[in-house]
């Protein structure tokens, strides 16, 4: 009796909470990433019945082919934006699985992003085409499944010939995540529900749940539609219910407005997320359940004041990013995006332009949660080219590889800005619409009115002169310039147009390349915020002249300078610095260069002498950073008193993408002269050699925020001790000796069998004494014991050309990183590194 009573207890317990799970879960929704069968052809005629099945490969999405191959020198021009990986090919994608429906049943397929030119069929039957890489879509199965529900067949056929066809490096594949949902006929369509939160205050919030129900029975149906608003939680706040008749075949909108008590709102630095479950019922019966997260929080822009966040004024520390991870190319796991982000956020970033190109879903997830601000990009180029391997050479982008979407933009974009808006508009995160990315100078008549290009009478310097012409000679050269077939007023007008209709909560934006013409064009008139890209000269010549437009930096240089223009300027809302991270392609400079090396990272996710400028500027954390450099080649000098000053004291002012050459390490000549430079927010700092003082020195001396030290080289120990408002921290730097031994260390040594979960191991050499041996580099054999996938290594240096999917690399400055990616099964696995003569410790990491 006493066991049959316990019995029922629990089994009430498990249906009470087994109840509010099913509520909180969204069970339409299934990951169909695993056990796809893959197939890369150079044959344009291909046909996947004649792909022999054992030639086959197995393997789980997103998967990124281009990563997989080596760097070729050969590629020359036509790499440039690929980053030297051969990525020209014909991709076969394809999956068998069962699916058991019934008649009032509906199936769709979602791919968030497949690179690029993708045709789907399934059980034979063409679903469609999908040009763009950028952005999801989805078909509707349900006619061309099995009727027996038994080896249904998916096949995705991607054309990536054109290999050149964007400016950076884009990896090739189902690279992104796919799902299979399943619903009753009577349901909320994909992407179907809008969360908005008009009214936002401390005390009492409205949220607008504006829902699509989609009836595809034949004949009319009733239903009923029960939101419930759950807090981080999983406890309820609020619900309602609405009632409507819906015809057949037809959909139908409907409204809810909700009000929550106290919200806790969403900002930067609490990123609070609530999550709306919506029910649809017919007879009182559940058949559908909808799940979305979303943010309470207000967003306005003020021409003189700047940005604003849930009513608090606050400056904009953003930073432009590409979507390939490195090693892993674009098929970036969830836990790699992260692990780059927090380094962001604790450099103080607070924002994130996606360029040029629409976010991954599991990246706006991250920024939701880890609380970022998101400006979503939709086109690099609209009706006319842009040139790939160069800037400025458009005219001669016209060869096959390079061909990108321009020649889709007129069919597709309102396709395409479509579906990223729907399926991104829910995301607290994105606070900004971008149309576009420096798109001007595919115009020719808007380049030539600036007065900058092909202009014998001018000799100034584009970066730090304003247009030669005046804004009446700029509009007089637009007036009497030959028209072209597309107007880039008239489409920006439309792309605005298109935004709006589907969402007014945010404000449309675009990265202008040429804002003096851009101005006068018509293309500002279709934006509510103005984004100057590398034009931070025009701050006030824009400000005066368009006082009611808002405007900000939209990408900008890593460089001090860029943010004073900034922090000297309410008006300004705040800057994407170009870039976060170090990112293949667009490369500049001669081979084995194989990176644009403008970021704050480096590909490895290694900090670089920037992060450490822009911390000491956007961090209210004391913080101190010590970098060395041979006095020949820093940028600095001993003037006639013997003190360290610069070579050149306005450098600094004008300096562009990449930052001066320094070092971490104390290792030099005896008796050499060094130039270090500490980069710092503390308002003082004294500098230590040996526990020998030399000299305390103050912030406000040095025009460029960087402290500068002379200092005699010797073995030992440099330590700087600073204060900020009182606190005194230290940071120090000592002399290694030869590599005794490597050193592993991870964050991650727990991990989750899905498939997914990732294990960042840093791997260092030290001396000794445990000091890190940065001018010691080796080549280092990694193996992986247990059921772990090697996703590759990558140390991070922009000349690096060894294969990222290689057990084998060698370290710069001593360091190096490889990754892991847990697979499906549970139990130990256990990394460890060999190198001649140098011992190794080993890392254990848990698959639960």
């Amino acid at each position: 009796m006493k066991k049959t009573y316990l019995h029922l207890v629990f089994v009430l317990l498990f249906i009470s909470c087994s109840s509010k799970d099913n509520m909180l879960q969204n069970n339409r929704v299934s990951d169909f990433n695993v056990n796809w069968n893959f197939y890369l052809s150079q044959d344009s005629t291909q046909q996947v019945f004649s792909i022999k099945n054992k030639d086959w490969r197995s393997l789980n999405l997103p998967h990124d082919w281009v990563i997989e191959n080596e760097f070729d020198s050969t590629l020359v021009n036509d790499a440039l934006a690929t980053g030297y990986l051969a990525g020209k090919g014909y991709g076969f994608y394809k999956k068998t699985f069962d699916l058991d429906i019934n008649e009032n049943n509906v199936t769709y397929l979602l791919f968030d992003g497949v690179y690029n030119n993708a045709e789907v069929w399934l059980n034979g039957n063409k679903l469609g085409f999908h040009p763009y890489g950028y952005s999801p879509f989805y078909y509707n199965l349900t006619p061309y499944l099995n009727k027996n529900g038994k080896e249904n067949e998916v096949v995705v056929r991607i054309d990536h010939s054109r290999y050149a066809n964007s400016r950076w490096y884009t990896g090739a594949g189902i690279y992104r995540n796919v799902s299979l949902i399943t619903t009753d006929k009577l349901h909320i369509p994909v992407w179907g529900a809008f969360v908005t939160t008009p009214i936002v205050n401390s005390s009492e919030a409205t949220v607008n749940i504006a829902i699509d129900i989609t009836n595809q029975y034949n004949e009319e149906n009733e239903a009923s539609i029960h939101s419930v608003i759950f807090d981080a939680n999983n406890n309820k706040v609020a619900e309602q219910t609405s009632k409507l008749n819906i015809a057949s075949n037809q959909t139908q909108k409907t409204n809810q407005n909700i009000v929550i008590v106290n919200p806790k709102l969403w900002d930067v630095t609490n990123p609070n997320l609530y999550k709306a479950v919506i029910s649809v019922k017919k007879n009182d019966k559940v058949i559908d359940t909808y799940t979305e997260n979303f943010g309470i929080r207000s967003i306005k822009f003020d021409a003189n004041e700047g940005f604003f966040l849930n009513g608090k004024n606050m400056k904009i520390k953003g930073v432009c990013l590409h979507h390939d991870g490195g090693l892993v190319g674009a098929a970036v796991p969830k836990g790699v995006w992260k692990r780059r982000l927090q380094i962001l956020k604790d450099g103080g970033c607070n924002a994130i332009r996606v360029s040029h190109n629409p976010a991954s879903t599991v990246f706006l997830d991250l920024c939701d949660e880890m609380g970022f601000l998101v400006q979503d990009e939709f086109f690099d180029e609209w009706d006319n080219p842009k040139d790939k391997r160069y800037n400025q050479n458009e005219s001669k982008s016209t060869d096959y590889i390079t061909r990108g979407y321009g020649e889709h933009f007129q069919e597709w974009a309102h396709k395409d800005l479509t579906n990223v808006m729907l399926s991104h508009r829910n995301h607290p995160s994105v606070f900004q619409w971008s149309i576009g990315n420096e798109i001007e100078w595919t115009y020719p008549r808007n380049a030539a009115a600036t007065g900058f290009f092909g202009n014998m009478n001018w000799n100034g310097n584009y970066f730090w002169s304003e247009s030669p012409y005046s804004i009446e000679e700029i509009k007089r050269e637009l007036e009497t310039l030959p028209k072209e077939k597309y107007d880039i007023g008239e489409t920006a007008h439309k792309l605005s147009k298109w935004t709006k209709e589907l969402d007014t909560t945010r404000p449309v934006t675009a990265n202008l390349i040429l804002p003096s013409v851009s101005h006068l064009s018509g293309y500002t008139d279709a934006l509510d915020v103005i984004g100057y890209s590398y034009r931070r000269i025009l701050y006030d010549y824009g400000h005066k002249n368009y006082p009611d437009k808002p405007i900000m930096g939209t990408e900008n240089l890593t460089q001090f300078h860029e943010w004073k223009a900034v922090m000297d300027r309410p008006f300004i809302s705040g800057t994407f610095l170009w870039t976060g991270i170090d990112y293949m392609g667009e490369i500049r400079d001669h081979w084995p260069v194989r990176v644009q090396p403008s970021g704050l990272l480096n590909t490895a996710g290694f900090k670089k002498g920037s992060y450490f400028m822009m911390q000491s500027l956007w961090s209210e954390q004391p913080m101190i950073h010590l970098a060395t450099q041979t006095m020949d080649k820093s940028l600095n000098k001993l003037n006639d008193k013997g003190a360290i000053v610069a070579k050149n004291p306005e450098k600094w002012q004008h300096a562009l993408w990449e930052w001066q050459d320094v070092n971490e390490h104390w290792n030099y000549n005896k008796n050499e002269m060094i130039s270090v430079e500490i980069y710092s927010n503390c308002d003082e700092i004294e500098l230590y050699l040996n526990e020998q003082s030399l000299g305390l020195k103050k912030l406000a001396n040095f025009e460029d925020h960087i402290y500068k030290w002379a200092v005699l080289f010797a073995d030992g120990k440099l330590v700087a001790k600073g204060k900020k408002d009182g606190k005194e921290i230290s940071s120090e730097i000592i002399t290694a000796k030869k590599a005794s031994k490597i050193e592993l260390s991870s964050e991650e040594k727990v991990l989750t069998a899905n498939n997914t979960d990732v294990s960042h191991i840093i791997v260092r050499l030290t001396d000794e004494n445990g000091n890190p041996a940065k001018t010691d580099d080796r080549e280092i054999t990694f193996e992986i014991k247990g059921n772990a996938k090697l996703l590759g290594v990558d140390n991070g240096w922009k000349k690096s050309i060894q294969k990222f999917q290689s057990n084998v690399n060698t370290t710069h400055n001593g360091r190096t990183l490889l990754i892991v990616q847990a697979m499906d099964k549970t139990g130990e696995v256990e990394v460890v590194a060999h190198s001649k003569d140098l011992p190794s410790n080993s890392i254990k990491i848990t698959i639960n």
